[in-house]
């Protein structure tokens, strides 16, 4: 039977639940480059836009694309790589812009916002996993686990912005937040080789590092000298960015390297 049409098989009383092939990519090391590379290019192209658009058409034409995206990814039953990356993509820019909203629009301190997102997060893994009994990424096979992974991705963007734009401005500065983050992302690879940390636990908390790791790494590429940056720009850096997802995308669409096998996990 194929697994696009799998049905639950607990008693006809209750609700049949239709599941289909895993909708997420296999963990691999094309799978964190690109992570950090949409981090990087949300960022940079969220404040792209708010400069020229200004913040609050920014955030309306930023919803409106996470939107689209969504519903495409939502449409399909399996895995697609550009379909996926693509709402990946315009999660990382919505994110951003709804971070930097509650700092410029309505002037809630960084160090408020980390942590309400945070709260955030929680509540959203806590749901989640009263419902469904799992936080895994492998067993996204059903309409009601795709919606929570894609809050808990939302969740974690947000709070990324947050934490790294945090400490970006209490004198770390780039440089000091890109050492941070990067020496941090490997603490749960490392607590989970030891045995002292989860697979699905140290997943999360790199997913989480790697938004503030990236748009630390591309603020500082694109930001003036004044502030310590490297002066290359907004649209450059937003530019060569999203190049270089689009050939990782690319390549992963050609070579399927990121395609598991298509039995579900439940």
């Amino acid at each position: 039977m194929s697994t696009e049409h799998v049905l639950d098989d607990r008693p006809h009383t209750r609700p049949r639940i239709r599941r289909t092939a895993n909708k997420v990519p296999e963990v691999t090391v094309y799978f964190w480059i690109i992570k950090v590379l949409t981090t990087g290019m949300g960022e940079t192209a969220s404040d792209y836009l708010a400069r020229l658009l200004g913040p609050v058409p920014a955030v309306g034409l930023g919803a409106l694309a996470l939107l689209g995206s969504l519903v495409l990814q939502f449409a399909v039953r399996r895995y697609v790589a550009w379909v996926y990356w693509t709402a990946i993509v315009m999660v990382s820019v919505f994110g951003t812009m709804a971070a930097d909203a509650l700092h410029v629009v309505l002037g809630v301190p960084y160090a408020l916002s980390t942590p309400l997102f945070l709260m955030a997060l929680a509540a959203v893994f806590a749901l989640w996993y009263a419902s469904e009994r799992t936080l895994s990424i492998h067993s996204i096979s059903t309409r009601r686990r795709e919606t929570f992974y894609w809050a808990a991705v939302l969740a974690t963007f947000a709070l990324g912005t947050a934490a790294g734009d945090l400490t970006a401005t209490i004198g770390l500065g780039y440089v000091g937040s890109v050492v941070l983050y990067a020496v941090a992302i490997c603490v749960p690879a490392v607590a989970h080789r030891g045995g002292l940390l989860g697979a699905v636990t140290a997943f999360w908390g790199a997913y989480v590092i790697t938004r503030p790791l990236g748009a630390s790494i591309a603020d500082w590429m694109a930001d003036p000298h004044s502030r310590g940056g490297l002066n290359w720009g907004l649209g450059p850096v937003t530019l060569s960015w999203t190049l270089a997802i689009l050939g990782f995308v690319s390549y992963l669409a050609v070579s399927r390297r990121d395609v598991g096998s298509d039995s579900v996990a439940v």
